[in-house]
This record gives C-alpha cells, sequence and structure tokens, in this order.
C-alpha cells in the first residue's frame, strides 16, 4: 500500500507540473472558433489512465478503495471558489453563460461537499452519496461541455479563451481530472459498501459488520 501512496503523489505532481509548464509555454491557446483540442487532451488523458491502472492493477484497486470516502469528498469543497467564474463573467472576461453555469455548479459542489462527507458517506445513506457525486461530475461535464462549444454557441461573442492560459488553465487541466477522479473513486467505494446500516461518526465512516445468527 504504501508504494501506491508514494507513486500516486508523486505522478500527481509530475502531472502538475506538466500542466502549469505547458501552460506557460502556450501549448494550450487554439485559433478563434476552434475546438480546444489540446486543452481537451489535457483533461481526459490522466483521467482514462487513472480508469485503466485501476482496471488492470488489483493492488492499485485496493489502494484507490481503502482510502476514505469522507477526506477524498471533502477535498471537493474548494470548488467553492467557482465564485471566480462570477467574477469572470462579470467583467466580461469570460462569457456570462459559462461562468454562471461553471460558477454556480462549483459553488453549490463546494458548499454542499462538508455536508456530503460529513452525512452522506456511508453505507446507510449509499443512494444519497452516489446521486451526489453523481451531480459533481455533471457540473464538470457541463462546464467542459459549454467550454468546449463556445465558439459555436456564439462565435462573436467573449471566448472561453482564457480557461487555455495561466492561472485559469490550472483549474481545465489539472484540478477538473483530479476532481472527476476523486468522484468515480466514491462512486466505486460506495457500490461495494455492505447493505447492512452502519454508524457514522462525526469524523468520517466506520464500515459495518453483519450481525451473526444465535
Amino acid at each position: 500500500m504504501p508504494k501506491y501512496a508514494k507513486l500516486s503523489a508523486g505522478l500527481l505532481a509530475a502531472w502538475l507540473v506538466f500542466a502549469l509548464s505547458s501552460s506557460a509555454l502556450h501549448v494550450y491557446e487554439n485559433a478563434p472558433n476552434t475546438p480546444p483540442i489540446a486543452l481537451g487532451l489535457a483533461v481526459v488523458t490522466p483521467v482514462v489512465l487513472f480508469l485503466i491502472w485501476f482496471a488492470s492493477s488489483p493492488g492499485f484497486r485496493q489502494f484507490i478503495l481503502s482510502l476514505s470516502p469522507s477526506a477524498l469528498t471533502l477535498v471537493q469543497s474548494v470548488r467553492i471558489a467557482g465564485v471566480v467564474f462570477l467574477a469572470l463573467g462579470t467583467y466580461k472576461i469570460l462569457p456570462a453563460y459559462f461562468a454562471r453555469s461553471a460558477g454556480w455548479g462549483d459553488i453549490i459542489i463546494g458548499a454542499t461537499a462538508p455536508f456530503a462527507a460529513l452525512w452522506l458517506a456511508n453505507p446507510s445513506h449509499r443512494r444519497g452519496f452516489i446521486f451526489w457525486q453523481l451531480l459533481g461530475i455533471a457540473d464538470l461535464v457541463n462546464a467542459l461541455t459549454l467550454g468546449t462549444l463556445s465558439a459555436f454557441i456564439d462565435p462573436h461573442g467573449i471566448s472561453t479563451a482564457p480557461m487555455a492560459v495561466l492561472p485559469m488553465s490550472y483549474i481545465t487541466t489539472f484540478a477538473v481530472p483530479v476532481f472527476l477522479m476523486l468522484h468515480i473513486i466514491c462512486i466505486a467505494q460506495a457500490r461495494r459498501w455492505p447493505a447492512t446500516v452502519s454508524a457514522a461518526t462525526g469524523t468520517g465512516f466506520q464500515t459495518s459488520v453483519p450481525q451473526r445468527q444465535a
């Protein structure tokens, strides 16, 4: 287990460095009214590689499933910083329809993450927990879709080009893939939870043990 923890941390750090350096080199900028292919690959590639590793390595899968669902969900609370999108939309740096949708979506997920982490992250609330995770994924997919199609939605309006350069490119190329992976991990964990009722404490989640019959 420790080797997978170190390896995962190292890969995340390497991806962060790559995402920031490639953004600094303007790799993700594209011509006006063209789809952001490079930016899209930066989002999809780490998620696909994670899924392949998760599916093909029993040891890595065991490590991932052993992580605390409460802690992984609580990380999503940083998405309350989506208020930045609202500010950029107000100052016409980003399209209003994109900024409002992505901003309010992130704010709602970020604000409710502590509740999901401390109350829903246990087998007795499995459906609610999975539903919340799906809402978080839907918010990210919605933002990515609007950002990708913005050139076609309003060709002559404000573009989402700022999302391809620093500092906003950090969100697209690193934070979004990480948030997606955290949601996927939590759903995979919840699907394996026992059907029996468990006890939830204020600090996290405890796996219940079925009672033996006398």
